[in-house]
């Protein structure tokens, strides 16, 4: 497990699963949330952001943490393990909303600078939809991938679990 990337819908836990691997591997952490908003919740230009994903996968090591479904495909292809945090809508929302309202006003560590937790409708309304639009082309996509090591977990226990076994 040298280059190890977390994938799933906000509120899955994807950090806390990056922090606790960087705990018992000793790994740099890549927070694709990080890289990718600028100051004040300002987007990296498509392009930009193209050449940065590219840039951080070629590293010997990384666990990367995020989505970002334009750059999903190269991330998945330069990774030797995928984990894939397929929990529940409900279990999602209410991590988010509970996290919006602890650092509400806060920037997060694994957030880009000045970008203060805060609501967000579309946001919300991403985590809402997730199975249901994005699900589906994860699963798609690791099927192109079944030579790499690809865990997917439903729940926290079964993570508790993988990470025992490490």
């Amino acid at each position: 497990m040298k280059r190890i990337l977390i994938i799933g819908c906000p509120g899955a836990g994807k950090t806390t699963l990056a922090f606790k691997l960087q705990e018992k591997l000793d790994v740099e952490i890549i927070h694709l949330d990080q890289a990718y908003w600028k100051a004040n919740w300002t987007e990296t230009p498509k392009e930009e952001w193209q050449k940065k994903v590219e840039q951080l996968i070629e590293k010997d090591q990384w666990i990367m943490d995020g989505n970002y479904g334009g750059t999903m495909d190269i991330r998945m292809e330069r990774a030797d393990t995928i984990l894939f945090l397929d929990f529940s809508t409900l279990t999602c929302l209410y991590r988010v909303i509970k996290r919006t309202i602890q650092f509400k006003g806060q920037t997060r560590k694994d957030m880009g600078p000045d970008c203060p937790e805060r609501f967000d409708f579309n946001f919300f309304h991403y985590v809402l939809m997730f199975r249901f639009l994005s699900r589906k082309s994860i699963l798609q996509r690791l099927e192109k991938f079944k030579e790499k090591e690809i865990h997917v977990f439903n729940n926290s226990k079964s993570i508790d679990n993988y990470l025992q076994e490490i």
